[in-house]
C-alpha cells in the first residue's frame, strides 16, 4: 500500500518488538521514525527504520524533564510528529500531558480518566460490569485476612494478578502469577505487597485450550466508531498459558467485534486499542481480561491483504487520510521467536506438545517479530546478547 507521509515524522515511546513492528511498518512506506527508549544497548534499536533514538527513561524521569526533551526534539524535528506510546505508563504519560505535548505532537485524544480507568484492572473492571461486558469472577480483597476468606469463593488453580502495572516497583517484575495452592498464593501476596495501597486481585482460572485465548485490535475514530477491527486466537502464549501471544493466528470473529464496539462506543473510547478475552466454553461467553489504551505488542499479527494494520490506520487518520475498508487476511500466522521457543519447551514438558504439532503449528506463518530480510540487525543483537548470557 501507498500513503502519503507528507515528511510527518513518528516518535515511538519505549522501544521493544512491538515498537519494532511499528518502525517496519511505518518505516517502509517512508515515514521517519524516531524512538524514545531507556536502553541504548536494546535490539530494536538496531532496527534501520529508526532515523534516531534518543536515550531517555520516561518511567524514572521527572515529568517536567520528559517534557523538556520531548519538547526539544519537537523542535529539531521542525515540524509535528505523530506519537505512539506503546506502555501502560507512556499512554498514562501521554494522556495527562496532552495539552502541553499538543505544541508539537499529534495522538489521539483519550482523557487521562478514562485511560486510568482501563489500565488499571480494578477500574476497568467496573466500566466492563457497568455495560454489561461479561468478566471472569475477579475479587479485590484489601488484606491479607480479606484474601484468605476470598478463598472459599474460588477454585485453584486461580490468578494473582497485579491491578495496576504502572505501580510495579521493577519493570521485570511479573504482573500474573498463577497459582496452585494456598501456600503459593501467601507466597505471592508476600512478594507482591509492599505498601498499605493494595495492588492485586484474585481472579478465577477460566479452562481451556488455544481455542479459548482471543485478541481483539482495532482503531476507534472520535466518534467511537471502529475504523478497522481485526479478532484472533492465541495458539500459544508467553508465559506459557497465560501471557501475551507468542504464536498467533488471524481469524474473523463477528461476535467479539459487536462486543468490543458496542463497549468502546459506550465508553467513549478513540484511539488504537488492544483487547484480550477468555471464552468460557461453561456459559458460551467471551469475557475480557486485559484492555490496552495503546498499540498491543501483537499488532502485527493483524495485517489485511493489503498491508493495513492500526499503526497505519492511525498515521492515516491523523494525517487526514482515507483508511480503507479491511480485507481480512483470515488465517494468517505471526510468532515471537524468542518467546516462543521458551514457551514450547513448557507446554512440551506438560505433555501439550508434540513434534509433530509444534511443526504444523506455523502453517500460515506470514511474519516473525524478531526476523526480517530488510531489516536482521535486530535480531542478530538480540541473538548476541543470548550468547553473552550463555557463555560470559
Amino acid at each position: 500500500m501507498k500513503i502519503d507521509i507528507n515528511s510527518i515524522p513518528v516518535v515511538i515511546l519505549k522501544s521493544h518488538f512491538g515498537s519494532l513492528g511499528i518502525a517496519r511498518s511505518l518505516g517502509r512506506l517512508g515515514v521517519p521514525v524516531y524512538a524514545v527508549h531507556s536502553d541504548a544497548n536494546d535490539p530494536t534499536l538496531a532496527s534501520k527504520y529508526y532515523r534516531k533514538a534518543m536515550i531517555w527513561d520516561i518511567d524514572k524521569q521527572p515529568v517536567a524533564e520528559s517534557l523538556k526533551l520531548l519538547d526539544d526534539l519537537g523542535c529539531q524535528l521542525d515540524r509535528s510528529a505523530i506519537l505512539i506510546s506503546t506502555s501502560d505508563a507512556t499512554t498514562a504519560f501521554v494522556s495527562y500531558n496532552a495539552e502541553k505535548l499538543k505544541k508539537h505532537y499529534m495522538f489521539p485524544s483519550q482523557p487521562p480518566e478514562l485511560v486510568t480507568s482501563l489500565i488499571d484492572k480494578k477500574k476497568m473492571c467496573s466500566l466492563a460490569k457497568e455495560h454489561n461486558i461479561p468478566i471472569p469472577l475477579t475479587m479485590f480483597p484489601q488484606s491479607k485476612d480479606e484474601l484468605m476468606d476470598n478463598l472459599k469463593e474460588f477454585q485453584f488453580p486461580l490468578l494473582f494478578k497485579c491491578i495496576n502495572g504502572t505501580r510495579l516497583t521493577a519493570n521485570k517484575e511479573p504482573k500474573m502469577i498463577k497459582v496452585n495452592n494456598e501456600t503459593e498464593l501467601i507466597e505471592a501476596h508476600d512478594q507482591w505487597e509492599v505498601s498499605d495501597k493494595p495492588n492485586f486481585m484474585l481472579q478465577e482460572y477460566i479452562p481451556g485450550g488455544e481455542d479459548s485465548s482471543w485478541i481483539f485490535n482495532g482503531f476507534f475514530d472520535g466518534n467511537s466508531h471502529c475504523v478497522i477491527g481485526f479478532t484472533g486466537k492465541k495458539i500459544r502464549q508467553h508465559p506459557a498459558y497465560m501471557g501475551a501471544a507468542s504464536l498467533g493466528v488471524c481469524l474473523q470473529n463477528d461476535e467479539l467485534n459487536h462486543i468490543t464496539c458496542r463497549f468502546m462506543k459506550a465508553i467513549g473510547y478513540q484511539g488504537v486499542l488492544d483487547i484480550d478475552y477468555c471464552y468460557d466454553y461453561r456459559d458460551g461467553k467471551y469475557k475480557v481480561l486485559d484492555v490496552n489504551p495503546r498499540i498491543g505488542s501483537s499488532f502485527r499479527l493483524f495485517v489485511d491483504r493489503n498491508g493495513m494494520d492500526v499503526a497505519r490506520a492511525l498515521y492515516l487518520s491523523l494525517t487526514n487520510q482515507p483508511v480503507l475498508p479491511l480485507t481480512i487476511h483470515e488465517g494468517r500466522k505471526w510468532v515471537v521467536e524468542n518467546q516462543d521457543i521458551s514457551s514450547c519447551l513448557v507446554y512440551r514438558k506438560d505433555g501439550n506438545l508434540t513434534l509433530k504439532e509444534f511443526l504444523a503449528s506455523f502453517k500460515g506463518l506470514k511474519e516473525t517479530a524478531w526476523i526480517a530480510s530488510d531489516d536482521m540487525q535486530p535480531f542478530l543483537k538480540l541473538c548476541k546478547s543470548y550468547f553473552k548470557k550463555l557463555f560470559v
